[in-house]
């Protein structure tokens, strides 16, 4: 993870509230749908409606991406929602579910619920589901650079450098936090990126080994939060990485990089 270069540990886990910010980078950046490259003859929102809850945020992000990209996720982010929400409840009986959007998704499609269903498995007398990790991986990847696309100004077509994704539960305590902590930047991305204008320049005091108080510079990239315990992302373009991290219903958690070549 790029965070483990940083010197400073400061954990921030709701982040700070998605603001609109006008894009001032060169529009020639991004050309063509944000997925495949095809040409753009459409919309998709970042992230896509069925993570969030009603009422939506304002001016959600939206990016240009072909018709059949935009039509070709929707099946496989369906399914994920309403994995997570049976994950969560323990079932996938409708009634049990705790978002009335995913319960009438549920509702709505038996044969997805079945489908669901029957990855069902009992482990140590917990339920358990053993997901259809090609879906969700084609999920998040879609989800990272549509944010690298819209935070960054940077299209990442190419298969990414690193890629992992799963509960944060199973991150070991040390690597948790390092995942949750606002990042400390080293060097501008994209000059004129919405995620530029994000960054935050603060300063520490601190002590030297000899005593003498000093003063440190910081330039903190902070996570975004969408919507509160739904959806938080954060976008890092530094010393030639792109990384994306993600976390959904603070559960499912995924980062994703791009090192230049």
């Amino acid at each position: 993870m790029i965070t483990r270069k940083n010197k400073y540990l400061f954990t921030n886990r709701y982040g700070s509230p998605m603001e609109q910010l006008n894009n001032f980078a060169d529009n020639r950046l991004i050309d063509g749908c944000i997925y495949c490259g095809g040409l753009a003859d459409t919309r998709d929102h970042v992230p896509s409606k069925c993570f969030l809850e009603r009422p939506f945020p304002d001016n959600l992000p939206v990016v240009g991406c072909c018709y059949s990209c935009n039509q070709g996720f929707s099946k496989d982010e369906q399914y994920f929602v309403c994995l997570i929400e049976c994950v969560l409840c323990g079932s996938t009986d409708p009634a049990k579910i705790g978002r009335l959007s995913v319960a009438r998704m549920m509702q709505n499609s038996p044969t997805l619920r079945q489908r669901i269903e029957n990855s069902k498995i009992e482990v140590d007398g917990q339920i358990a589901f053993i997901p259809e990790i090609e879906r969700i991986n084609n999920v998040m990847l879609k989800l990272a650079r549509g944010h690298a696309a819209f935070e960054l100004s940077q299209q990442c077509h190419r298969t990414p450098d690193h890629f992992w994704c799963g509960p944060l539960s199973l991150l070991p305590q040390e690597e948790r936090e390092m995942f949750d902590s606002v990042y400390f930047q080293q060097a501008f991305g994209e000059v004129g990126s919405r995620n530029m204008q994000r960054l935050i320049v603060t300063q520490l005091t601190g002590f030297a080994e000899n005593g003498e108080q000093q003063n440190i510079g910081l330039v903190i990239n902070d996570w975004i939060d969408v919507q509160d315990y739904r959806y938080r992302f954060l976008a890092i373009d530094d010393m030639g990485q792109i990384v994306i991290r993600i976390v959904i219903a603070e559960y499912f958690a995924c980062e994703v990089a791009w090192v230049s070549k």
